[in-house]
């Protein structure tokens, strides 16, 4: 059966729609105007500052093994990736025409100074017999010279054997430095040449190792002010202390030293190659790694330090965070940031004041000028949980207003 309705009906299920849709819209301002946030009050407290410097390790000492002389190696005396000695025998070329060069120069000597053996007391002789006319001076003349001939010979073939005992010795492919040697790049048997620029193989020094990391010119100046002041940690030579993150994100076992190595700024980035001296007693750290330098600048007694989820970043990047003011009103701050804390939170240098309240959660709840009912920190997780269901309720409610009307007409 179907009902029709008086037009006193119809004005009477309108009004009452009106009236339920003003309820539901009051019910929503209501929810609004009461929502509550979490807020952190700012306080200052002692900070001990640092800055953190990423870099890659390099060997302290990288030298390659080249041979000094032509020939065939004989012997390999080493075993690969292992430690060498600085002095210990690598290789061994063939010395056999270095030893005969050798034995033709020393004979070469020998003869020269019998030949100076008899030039000496002939020279002699021709002084004395000069010296009371006996023989012309054409004669000692010639004498003088046969003598000082000989000894330019003995001098030459010195050099000549010298030179002889010197390739001769270089047949011994000794270790330049101590370290840890790479693979062998030729195998007994192999033709190498003195002028060849592929190494036989290359020796790294990994102890200490070096770390090579860059920073900018402005924050350069401002740490060797810091180290100028005393508020940076240094050594007995006056070198800053750094502290090194392993890749995994542990601390390395030892301390290194900040060496300012860079002679001058990249003019592409701006900045300074730093380098840093690192002990490496265990061999943990390889050439290549990616590591990070730590240095401690101080303690900052008055820091703000503030949660991270506290502070957004706009389409620029610049960091805000949403303040509650003394009204209670939602208003919106610029910072400026100095990098984080150990413990999740970003320390701020400009923006925050002690005193201040930030919102740490449900900020999505409210907007700038909005006034909402500030909770403490402390019981942050209930405000914030109890918000979501209040408006999940006004929003039940206004459902619930929205399909009254269509029920009442149903009727």
């Amino acid at each position: 059966m179907q009902i029709r309705l008086s037009a006193h009906c119809r004005t009477g299920v309108l009004v009452l729609t009106v009236a339920l849709a003003a309820c539901s819209h009051d019910k929503k301002s209501e929810q609004k105007k009461i929502q509550s946030v979490s807020v952190q009050t700012v306080k200052t407290v002692p900070y001990a500052q640092s800055v953190s410097l990423p870099g890659r390790t390099t060997s302290y000492l990288t030298s390659p093994v080249t041979p000094q002389v032509t020939g065939v190696i004989q012997k390999r005396l080493f075993t690969e990736g292992g430690v060498v000695r600085a002095g210990q025998v690598l290789y061994q070329i063939d010395p056999a025409p270095y030893q005969a060069a050798y034995d033709a120069d020393k004979a070469d000597l020998e003869k020269a100074q019998a030949a100076l053996l008899s030039a000496k007391p002939i020279a002699e002789r021709d002084r004395s017999l000069a010296a009371i006319d006996a023989i012309s001076k054409e004669t000692l003349e010639e004498a003088e010279a046969t003598l000082k001939q000989d000894e330019a010979t003995i001098d030459a073939d010195k050099a000549a054997l010298e030179s002889a005992r010197i390739n001769l010795g270089y047949t011994r492919v000794v270790a330049p430095v101590t370290g840890t040697i790479s693979a062998s790049a030729y195998t007994p048997g192999a033709l190498v040449t003195a002028d060849q620029t592929t190494p036989l193989a290359t020796i790294y020094s990994y102890d200490p190792m070096y770390l090579d990391v860059t920073q900018s010119s402005t924050d350069v100046l401002a740490l060797r002010k810091k180290l100028a002041d005393g508020s940076v940690k240094t050594d007995a030579n006056g070198n800053a202390q750094v502290k090194i993150t392993l890749e995994d994100g542990t601390t390395y076992a030892h301390e290194g030293t900040l060496q300012f190595a860079g002679v001058g700024v990249d003019p592409t980035t701006g900045t300074i190659t730093l380098r840093v001296i690192v002990p490496n007693p265990e061999k943990l750290l390889l050439p290549g790694e990616y590591l990070h330098a730590v240095v401690e600048q101080g303690i900052d007694q008055n820091a703000i330090l503030v949660p991270q989820q506290s502070v957004t970043h706009d389409q620029r990047g610049n960091a805000t965070a949403l303040i509650v003011d003394a009204q209670n009103k939602v208003e919106q701050r610029s910072l400026t940031l100095a990098g984080t804390a150990d413990n999740n939170e970003w320390v701020v240098t400009n923006g925050l004041a002690d005193g201040d309240r930030v919102v740490v959660a449900g900020s999505q709840y409210a907007s700038v000028g909005d006034t909402v009912n500030p909770v403490p920190v402390a019981d942050g997780a209930a405000a914030t949980s109890d918000a979501a269901p209040a408006m999940a309720t006004a929003a039940a409610s206004s459902a619930a207003s929205a399909t009254a009307p269509a029920a009442a007409a149903s009727n």
